[in-house]
């Protein structure tokens, strides 16, 4: 193996598949700390501003996926996919990679199909227990193929496949040691029990309605509550924070302290907050959005849910909300029970697995 190893990691689009990329990043960097690092993301995305915050550098190319509608955006995927084809080919002939990860991601598809071309190892890591199309293509090639689920030989070589889990944030780990900081950071009431409310960086629609619907409701209970409503509806809900007990936040910049204030959370069933939720151990209420590809959120929840480690409430059936909540909140020992059983599905050690899957091919 030659001294300088250079690492190529694409995945973007959501910080589902941008946080994992950085994780892996920051492992192998620990490792080897002279190793040069190259980004590939889709321009205009959220990971070409994030990856460089993160201290890497990323290179941008033009490519979005398929709508499901006919839109003038379909109609240009061809050409974008032979640009970033090409693209991805000149970068990867330039920076001359010893292996290249995947996260997902539009540009990760390209990229990697480039990098099988020119024989370079690849792995990919999926986050999700129903892939998407991309991960599917480029499975056939992959080297190494790194899951976070159980029974995805449906999907992929089984000869390929490592159950690491998804990488997490390392500050996680410690949260039943933060209960009285967290608590303190956010100013909460230590007598009441405190509903954290998860929509993810840009928020969820159809969670942020449900719970203006049911503010009243939750005074009712004696509940305080955190609600991250996100970027896109903060203007609209910030209304709200006058109301006593309840807390409207664009973001959380201390996951770590809403997650060790909680008593129980709402939340979206994204791969990645799936992966931190069983870390946390806390009971959860997961809505997961119907509006994303292969309707995987619902997949996650459901394999949670399936082994009495989580409620799932679909958006179809919100109606239902508050004797769901009202249940689970006065039954301790429900809560006793998803907590165990969320806890049993932690893979903390995700990044370290998947980092040392990378290793090997770096070694090969």
């Amino acid at each position: 193996m030659k001294h300088s190893i250079n690492i190529l990691i694409s995945g973007g689009g959501t910080g589902g598949h941008i946080y994992p990329a950085i994780a892996i990043a920051n492992e192998l960097k620990l490792r080897y700390p002279n190793a040069k690092f190259l980004f590939v993301g889709a321009k205009d995305k959220m990971e070409m501003e994030k990856v460089p915050q993160a201290g890497y550098e990323i290179k941008g190319l033009w490519i979005s996926g398929i709508q499901r509608r006919l839109t003038v955006d379909n109609l240009s995927f061809p050409f974008k996919l032979i640009s970033s084809l090409w693209n991805a080919s000149k970068i990867i002939r330039k920076f001359k990679p010893d292996v290249a990860i995947g996260t997902g991601g539009f540009a990760s598809g390209p990229t990697l199909i480039m990098a099988n071309r020119k024989g370079i190892p690849t792995l990919i890591q999926e986050q999700n227990s129903f892939p998407g199309i991309t991960n599917k293509l480029l499975s056939k090639k992959a080297h190494k193929i790194c899951v976070a689920y159980d029974h995805l030989e449906r999907f992929f070589p089984a000869d390929k496949i490592v159950k690491t889990g998804n990488p997490v944030r390392q500050d996680l780990l410690s949260i039943y040691s933060k209960t009285d900081e967290g608590k303190d950071f956010f100013k909460l009431d230590k007598k009441k029990k405190t509903i954290l409310v998860l929509g993810g960086s840009l928020g969820a629609r159809k969670i942020n309605q449900l719970v203006e619907a049911n503010l009243e409701f939750f005074k009712k209970q004696g509940v305080q509550v955190i609600w991250q409503c996100g970027k896109l509806y903060f203007e609209e809900y910030k209304k709200y924070n006058e109301i006593e007990n309840i807390q409207v936040h664009q973001f959380l910049n201390r996951m770590d302290f809403a997650y060790a204030a909680s008593d129980i959370i709402i939340s979206r069933a994204g791969a990645s907050s799936v992966s931190e939720l069983c870390i946390v151990g806390k009971p959860v209420l997961f809505i997961p959005s119907p509006n994303v590809s292969e309707d995987h959120q619902t997949k996650n929840a459901k394999s949670i849910a399936d082994k009495h480690g989580a409620i799932l409430l679909k958006e179809s059936e919100l109606e239902s909300f508050p004797i769901v909540f009202e249940t689970l909140l006065k039954d301790k020992g429900k809560q006793s029970n998803l907590s165990e059983n969320i806890k049993e599905l932690a893979l903390p050690g995700a990044t370290t697995d998947i980092v040392n899957e990378v290793e090997k091919l770096l070694k090969k």
